[in-house]
Parts: C-alpha cells; structure tokens; sequence
C-alpha cells in the first residue's frame, strides 16, 4: 500500500484485557483520520487463554499486515510465545514487556529485537481501579503520535456506561502509559490525518458479510453457531427484523441448510453462514438446491483443517470441497470476496446470481478476513438485487412446466400456493413438468440445462479484480484474503520498476475461459499465490485453464499469512 504505516501487537493472557484495548485504539486511530487492519489471534481454549492483537495503521487503506512488526507489547508473557510465528520481528523491532510479569519469552528475542521494560503492573496499582491494558495503551499511543484529546474522546464515549470513576481511571491509566513511553525508542509515528467523516467505516469481514446479505435481500437465516462463522449471525440476528426478516439458530448444521432450502422453496430469499466442518455435513443438501432448482447462498467463512483443524486460524483449503464436493454432476456457484470490504459485494452479488440462476451459491471467505476489522472508506451502494423469473398466466388446460427446457437454463419458479403452480421440488431427476423420471433422455436434458444456466450466463467485469500494468509479461493470480498482500507486493514491485499485473479471481466456478484468457494476453510468467498445504487453487487453475509455460506457486497453509514481502521476492528472483 501507498503511505506510511507502523505495525504493532499487544498480546497477553485471558483477562488482560489486549483485545479491548486493541478495539479502543482501532477506534482512536479511525477518530484520528487515519486507516487500519487489525486481526486477532486466540488459542485453542473454548474461553479464556491467551490473545494478541496485531494492527496495521496508515494513512491510507490497508488490506494487509506488513512483512514485520515494528512493535510488540506484552502486558503479561503466559503462553504468548505460541503467537511467535504469526508474529514476525526483526532488529529493528522493539518489544515492550513488564519485568514483573517474567522474561520475554526467547521465541522472540532470537529476532534481535530490542527490549525495553515497561512496569504495567505496577503502574496501574498507582491509579484506583487502574489497569495494565489502559497503560500499554498509553504507551503506545504516545509512541505512533495517537493524539490525547482523541482517545479521551473514545474513552469517554466507549465507558460511558460504566460510570464517571472507570473513565476517570483509565484517563489516568492511559497518561501514566504516555509519560512512561516518552523517552521509549523511536518506533515510526503517523502524521495527522485528515478528520473521519461519517464515509468512513470500521468493519469486519464477517460484518460486511451480513450486510451483504440484506443488501442482497436476503429475510431468512438459519444457521448453527460455529466458528468464526459466528459473528455473520450475530450481526443477522438484530438487523433481520428491521427489514422483515428473521433468523433461526437451528440445533444443527444439516437442519440449518434444509430450512434455507424450504425458506428459499417458499419465495424467501435464504442464506446460511458456517466453516469448514459444517460446509462438509451440508454438501448433500447443497445437492438438492441444485437438482430442484432453489436458490440459496452459503457462507463458508474457512479455518484450518481438515476435521476440526484449529478453529481459531485462518486457511484456504476449502476451495476443493466448494467446488467438487457434491456428489453427481451438480453445476453451482463458488464465489470468494478480495478484502474485507469486498465481502459486502461479493456477498450481495452472490444472493443476486443464486437468486436469478435459481441454483446454489457457495460463498468462501476466511478466518483472517472475516474476523479481521479494517477502517476503511464507505462502500458504494450497488443494485444487485436478485430476481427470480416468474411464470406468466397459464393458459386454459396447459400443466405448469416448472423445469421447462428453456434457451437460458432458467426456468420460471412458481411460489407454493399459486393456483394451477403445483410441482414436485425433490432430489428425484424428474422431467419438465417435475414429474420424477429414470429416462436416458430426461436426465440428459436437465443436466444440459442446469449446466446452461451457469455457463451462459453473462457475469460481466465482476469475474476477478485485475490491477496493475495491463501489459505486463508476469501476473501474480491469486484469490481470497491472499489479494491483500498481493496487492501490497503489486504496489512494492512496481514502484522498484518491475511491470506486474495482478488477477484476484472472484467468481472460481463457473470458469471464464474467455475473460481468463484476455487477462492473460501478453502474459509469459505467473505466480500463484494462496494459502493451502495442497496448493489446491493452483491445481483448480491448471485443471480448468490454459496457464502461460512458466508458472511458479507460493503456497503454504494456515495458520501463517501470506506476506506481501515473499511475493515480492518470488517476482524479484524469478525476474
């Protein structure tokens, strides 16, 4: 990205309050004009246990974390040091710890950081009711140039509700932090930015996501709480009823998919959100919205695997089940969001293709872009709102062909109760008025037309976001939370003078051969970048499309991102 930026993290063990400190300084730096990216790390504890926050803050927006951190603070050191290799120090970092809480965990001095001591502890006890957190805080803020009188602003209006004394507390807690830190190390410090305007937002993924979905027009929700799916239906559950809808927590995952179906049958836009294991137990039903015609949008917010992998970590290794885990040929959509706030889009476009193309829509984004929260410029408004084609009167004596063998693949959906509408919607191949049917002939035509529906259909530029020098020889290809640090890697190799186009694939299944093989005109050299053990997009793009001779992949699996800096090096070298 363009700008400066300083990369920091505050970790600590359960109660130590980083994560809600991590939150008020992400709102302080939104306050102050500036952009930031902030993730969290957690262990595997169902509650409790340690966390880290790590923050990128900039003076424009930013859909990555950096190669290294310039700053780490421990306000206690139990366990953190499990957080080492997502956290990447290097000499020129600077790490914060509190002797009273013990020594810096050796994980991370063997970067060669430098250390210095910060007595959080007991510099809280100085202030009633003061907290470690609410120093580190201070600390930091006075280090990157974070203006008192705007964290104060947060402060009072985040504590508002717990009372004068708490606020006052952590005012002082916060200045006991910036006196303590002024004679710190320099780590880099932000000019002032330009004051947030209301066309800004703080989001997550998972936000933007639910937002998406109602943008799209989606009025039910049924889902089963999973992580880090969870907080799509969180953010559902209270603005469902503000538009008309509603949202059901089913007691599973395989009711979950099954009341979105029958939602969906009865004229209701439907969605469902959930992760990896919950994706594999709905895979039959996602064959019956396809083999009866019902739209529906399922929301594949992936973590680590297989099996329950790591809950808490982020991974790309979804995409193989996404697009070929029905059984039988089963023609659908794959869709996965390029940044936080693209997850609104993509989300929004998905309800809209399934509603139109009446067929299932499977939406992949991750642990690491759905949890991720970024201060970012406010999304344009779009119309994408999906219509289903409906039946024109019948005329006298004629029987309703529900899956007529229409020139487009869609055929018109009657909703139940619509007199002289009646059809059968099962998982039975059926003929076209919906009858069930075991004929060569009938088979042929609804596989033909199902898969009509989806290749026929004309998804404009929305395909893949494609940046950088149209006429460039090499072309990083990627997908998902990776086109962030891709992006960054674009923006670092062209300004070192290397000409570099970059295609962050949005629409994986149906291909686009044709707008595939334009984005690649003139292209001699690709990198593939994602992050999955297998390298399983690498192998879905030899498998589907025609790749230029030299092709490298630069894969890994979660839970460690991909680094904009790796990328840059793969180019670098191979140029």
């Amino acid at each position: 990205m363009g700008g400066q930026t300083v990369s920091l993290v505050m970790a600590g063990s359960g109660g130590a309050g980083v994560v809600t400190a991590g939150s008020l300084l992400l709102e302080a730096a939104a306050r102050a004009g500036w952009y930031a990216y902030m993730t969290r790390s957690s262990g595997p504890q169902i509650r409790g246990g340690e966390a880290a926050v790590m923050i990128r803050l900039g003076t424009e927006p930013i859909a990555s974390h950096d190669d290294r951190f310039h700053l780490l603070v421990g306000v206690d050191w139990q366990n953190v040091g499990r957080f080492a290799a997502e956290i990447p120090l290097g000499p020129e970092s600077l790490i914060i710890g509190d002797p009273g809480e013990g020594a810096t965990p050796e994980v991370f001095t063997r970067s060669g950081a430098q250390q210095i001591a910060l007595p959080m502890k007991a510099l809280a006890k100085t202030v009633p009711d003061g907290r470690p957190n609410m120093v580190a805080f201070g600390a930091i803020a006075g280090m990157i140039g974070l203006g008192e009188d705007v964290v104060l602003g947060v402060l009072r209006d985040t504590l508002k509700r717990k009372g004068e004394e708490a606020i006052a507390a952590s005012i002082a807690a916060f200045r006991a932090g910036v006196a303590a830190a002024k004679d710190f190390p320099a780590v880099p410090r932000l000019p002032a930015g330009t004051p947030a305007t209301r066309e800004r937002w703080s989001i997550t993924g998972n936000e933007a996501t639910g937002m998406g979905a109602l943008r799209g027009g989606v009025r039910f929700v049924a889902a089963y709480p999973i992580t880090p799916a969870t907080e799509v239906l969180e953010w559902l559950a209270p603005a469902l009823p503000k538009v008309g809808g509603v949202l059901v927590q089913a007691e599973d995952e395989l009711a979950s998919i099954n009341q979105i179906i029958g939602g969906s049958y009865g004229g209701v836009p439907s969605l469902t959100a959930t992760s990896g294991p919950g994706l594999a137990l709905m895979t039959e039903s996602l064959g019956l919205a396809v083999a009866a015609e019902v739209p529906i949008v399922v929301i594949d917010v992936m973590r680590v695997g297989p099996s329950t992998g790591i809950a808490t970590k982020s991974e790309q290794a979804d995409l193989n089940i996404a697009v070929y885990g029905l059984h039988g040929d089963a023609p659908h959509l794959v869709l996965a969001p390029t940044s936080v706030a693209d997850c609104l889009f993509t989300t929004q476009w998905a309800v809209h293709l399934a509603e139109s193309l009446q067929t299932a829509a499977i939406v992949l984004t991750d642990q690491a872009m759905g949890q991720a929260r970024a201060v970012m410029p406010r999304s344009a408004a779009v119309s994408f709102i999906g219509q289903r084609e409906k039946p024109a009167a019948l005329a006298e004596g004629v029987q309703y062909k529900r899956y007529a063998n229409t020139a487009s693949g869609v055929s018109p959906m009657a909703i139940p109760g619509m007199a002289g509408y009646t059809y059968t919607a099962d998982g039975l191949e059926h003929n076209e008025t919906g009858t069930p049917s075991s004929q060569a002939s009938d088979h042929q035509a609804q596989l033909d037309k199902r898969l009509r529906k989806l290749t026929g259909y004309h998804y404009g530029e929305h395909w893949a976001d494609i940046t950088g020098d149209q006429d460039a020889d090499t072309a990083i290809l990627t997908w998902g939370s990776s086109a962030g640090p891709a992006r960054e890697a674009l923006e670092r190799l062209r300004a070192a003078g290397h000409a570099v186009k970059l295609i962050a694939v949005r629409l994986i299944s149906p291909v686009q051969p044709e707008k595939f093989a334009q984005a690649l005109q003139g292209v001699e050299r690709v990198l593939v970048v994602e992050q999955s053990h297998s390298g399983q997009f690498h192998r879905y793009l030899r498998a589907q499309y025609d790749l230029p001779r030299q092709v490298k992949a630069l894969h890994h699996p979660g839970p460690l991102a991909v680094r904009p800096g790796a990328i840059v090096e793969h180019i670098t070298q191979w140029s």
